[in-house]
């Protein structure tokens, strides 16, 4: 159901970008890099985090981490990941291919600033083995996306 929410979010918005399903598992920033042949670090991944009663999705680079006093300045309280069981409830998305495109529930999304260093980067699409390529600003612009910098690359 994932995958085919994602597929019908590009077909209805964005229907020059293909999503691109792979033989084996994309479901880690290693795998996918190795799997669509770039670095790590344009793996563009997606976080799930609580912050207060809401859920926000941050998309950074794969090779970026939060940084606490970045993200505590920005949205006023310590980082929270969803649990596992969450993340699929509240995207539809299984955890490995979660994505900003598709989403179960409509949630804010945040892009990072690292994602500005690269031109094309490449998101799952809501499944583990299912991926797309495309400019940050793109994502920003398809999902509404506030641009944000609470990463530490």
């Amino acid at each position: 159901m994932s995958l085919a929410s994602v597929k019908q979010f590009f077909s209805e918005h964005a229907p020059d970008i293909n999503v691109i399903e792979l033989a084996q598992s994309t479901a880690t920033v290693e795998l996918a890099a190795k799997g669509h042949g770039v670095e790590p670090a344009q793996i563009a991944k997606t976080l799930a985090l609580k912050v207060g009663d809401d859920i926000i999705l941050i998309v950074t680079r794969g090779d970026a981490r939060l940084d606490n006093k970045k993200y505590k300045a920005r949205f006023g309280t310590k980082a929270r990941m969803l649990g596992f069981d969450e993340v699929e409830a509240e995207t539809g998305h299984p955890v490995g291919g979660v994505c900003p495109f598709g989403l179960a529930k409509p949630h804010n999304v945040y892009c990072d600033e690292s994602l500005r260093a690269y031109d094309v980067v490449v998101p799952a699409a809501g499944a583990t083995n299912a991926a797309v390529h495309i400019s940050p600003e793109r994502i920003a612009e398809l999902t509404g996306a506030e641009w944000v910098d609470v990463s530490a690359t």
